[in-house]
């Protein structure tokens, strides 16, 4: 039976309506100054916010939960989408037999490795069904066995299993990308539908429109690809968002990982000066990371120099229509693309906030041309192509604004600054930011508005290279010291802060923000806890230092690494998934914050993952009885041959990434 499912624009449309009311009331905050407290939100929903018991920081090899909640594995690594497939097993992966040369084809109905975001999509008068989408960053080599030693020389080892069996970048790339699958929810819990209407595997190889500004620009077009419109596959794929019309937006990362022969393409007579200048602010390697330049040439920059500047970009994909072409929003702005998430302006506009995840980068926030229309999801189709790309500048005063990254011979990004059209400047997306002044930020990853209070919350996961000295760093020479909003010196555990754009509208050039979360131990004795906002200062912090919203009980706050990605529940409450070195505090995590009443900044940690992995995704149900979570490369530090993780096959197995549903116990909304 095909669902059909249900736009989420619909449910933006009745959140925002409520937000409207709240303003219309006077419960929002004004935005002249830092905003009281709790201003805002709907205190009917927070009077219904469960609390929860917090865990304390662990090193297990186990999946942990407060108690009360539960968990359930819904798919992983190698798991078929399809019928008549048994699967890559993680037994499987003790010898090489299963890297044959069909691989790759077995591959492409498979779920791919390094699950990382998640958007759900509910279905039409179906509660309990919906489609999943989810991304797939990387490869590790947690999946070839027989390597060993430190990680250069596993990556020899890899090169060597490469020159051996060439096919395995063929499988690499197969595994890349995204799955597209359809979910029920029955007596048992979550399922996956295998060879539903809208499965589908996007992946390294899957042709792609390129659309926007961008779309034939000179800087686009290669020898497989002269008129710059069409290119192959997605890749390094991290975190994501949906749009009010019911499309998944995925975000291409680290894609200079992926490249190889750059400087010896860059000393050579026939590399133009244009395509090196638009490669300075994002430099490729001479030496790829997985190997695809050995065999694919479009990897190879010394054959195709301008194959790297068709990735890095926002891909819309409608999970719904599998004969739909992906298509790479270049209006969005090419960077290392953490996410993009999207809330309805006044007017009925889409803004999307991104964050640049790299060190001394970038807040940025795109605003569409047109509105939205939710009677008509044909005409919101090229909603993303048209609009004003925005960057961040934070002022020390606790105010900001939104700089438009705009061609304009009058303005700063103009022909004398060495751009010549629109296209340019979102390829070349980090200079122009540069040049107008942007704030340099420890690593922005997920930015997330909520949907309840239209507040925007953004993860600063981390810089530790954050130290009082100028020099140049990244194609650029700045300052690399603290600043306002970024204001401790090495900065290893990371943190949160919190924009309110002025009048409560997404459309707005100007707001005011203030750090809500200085992550830390606040177990650590070093560590001092600060409770007032105006001691959360550059020059005045130490990297111990913490601050918790204001939240005044030192010991009834959990410990926290490295916020990555970010969700909101329906109630408004904000949901962390950390990304940490876990010799900081211990094994990675998931955390929940309320943003407003008398626990604003009350963090407690609800999960803890197993040995090495990563906890990503944070996609709620509508109805809020489900968070889906990703466990990306459980095991991290080990080997096949010898695991550190078996989770979450255990008896002795290979650790494998995969896609959780944690619920409560009693099936009450979490």
């Amino acid at each position: 039976m095909t669902l059909k499912p249900v736009y989420f624009g619909a449910l933006l449309e009745q959140r925002l309506s409520r937000r409207g009311f709240l303003v219309a009331s006077g419960a929002a905050a004004a935005t002249g100054a830092l905003p009281a407290l709790g201003a805002g939100m709907d205190p009917t929903r927070s009077a219904k916010s469960k609390s929860y018991a917090a865990l304390a920081p662990s090193r297990e090899d186990a999946l942990r939960l407060s108690p009360g909640l539960r968990s359930q594995v819904i798919v992983g690594f190698g798991d078929p989408l399809f019928d008549g497939d048994p699967g890559l097993t993680a037994g499987d992966l003790r010898t090489l037999d299963w890297l044959d040369r069909d691989a790759a084809t077995r591959q492409e109905r498979r779920f791919g490795t390094s699950n990382d975001a998640l958007a759900f999509f509910p279905m039409r008068g179906r509660r309990n069904a919906g489609l999943l989408c989810a991304n797939h960053e990387y490869v590790d080599e947690l999946v070839f066995a027989g390597l060993s030693g430190s990680e250069s020389d596993q990556a020899r080892q890899v090169a060597a299993m490469i020159a051996a069996r060439p096919q395995i970048v063929a499988w690499m790339q197969a595994a890349h990308g995204v799955s597209v699958l359809e979910v029920r929810r029955g007596m048992r819990g979550w399922r996956v539908v295998r060879g539903a209407a809208a499965t589908r595997r996007i992946t390294a190889n899957t042709p792609m429109e390129i659309s926007g500004p961008a779309r034939g620009a000179p800087l686009l077009r290669t020898n497989a690809d002269p008129t710059g419109t069409r290119v192959l596959g997605t890749f390094a794929n991290c975190a994501g968002g949906k749009t009010p019309w019911g499309t998944y937006l995925t975000a291409e990362e680290n894609i200079q990982d992926y490249f190889g022969g750059a400087r010896t393409w860059a000393g050579g007579a026939d590399a133009d000066e244009a395509t090196k200048r638009a490669h300075r602010r994002w430099p490729l390697r001479e030496r790829s990371a997985y190997g695809w330049d050995t065999v694919d040439p479009r990897f190879d920059v010394r054959r195709e120099p301008r194959e790297a500047l068709r990735h890095g970009w926002i891909v819309e994909i409608d999970p719904q229509d599998p004969t739909m072409a992906p298509r790479k929003r270049t209006a969005l702005g090419r960077f290392c693309h953490e996410g993009a998430n999207t809330i309805l302006t006044k007017d009925g506009r889409v803004a999307a906030y991104m964050g640049d995840d790299a060190k001394f980068e970038y807040v940025y926030k795109f605003v569409s041309r047109d509105r939205f229309d939710p009677k008509d999801r044909a005409a919101n189709r090229d909603l993303l192509d048209h609009g004003t790309l925005h960057v961040a500048r934070f002022d020390a005063d606790g105010r900001g604004e939104w700089l438009p990254l705009v061609y304009d011979e009058r303005g700063p990004l103009n022909s004398g600054a060495g751009f010549t059209s629109q296209a340019e400047v979102v390829i070349r997306c980090r200079e122009a930011a540069d040049l107008l002044g942007a704030t340099p930020m420890d690593r922005p990853e997920d930015v997330e508005p909520s949907p309840v209070t239209g507040r925007v919350y953004m993860a600063l996961t981390k810089n530790d290279s954050r130290a009082p000295e100028r020099r140049d760093f990244m194609g650029r020479n700045i300052d690399l010291g603290p600043n306002a909003a970024n204001p401790r010196p090495k900065n290893d555990f990371g943190h949160i802060v919190e924009l309110i754009e002025d009048g409560d509208d997404a459309s707005s050039l100007r707001f005011a923000w203030n750090v809500f979360l200085l992550a830390g131990d606040p177990r650590d004795g070093a560590a001092r806890f600060l409770t007032r906002a105006e001691d959360v200062a550059a020059g005045q912090l130490a990297r111990e230092d913490v601050y918790y919203a204001g939240y005044a009980d030192r010991g009834a706050v959990s410990p926290i690494a490295c916020p990555d990605n970010l969700g909101f529940d329906p109630s408004g409450r904000l949901w962390v998934v950390t990304d940490a070195d876990t010799r900081l505090i211990g094994n990675n995590g998931c955390f929940v914050v309320p943003t407003s009443g008398p626990d604003r900044g009350r963090l407690t940690q609800v999960l803890s993952a197993p040995v090495g992995a990563e906890v990503c995704g944070c996609e709620f149900t509508p109805d809020g009885k489900t968070l889906f979570l990703s466990i990306q490369h459980p095991g991290e530090g080990g080997t096949v041959d010898a695991p550190v993780s078996h989770w979450p096959d255990g008896g002795g197995l290979p650790a494998r990434s995969a896609v959780i549903a944690v619920s409560r116990e009693d099936g009450a909304p979490l």
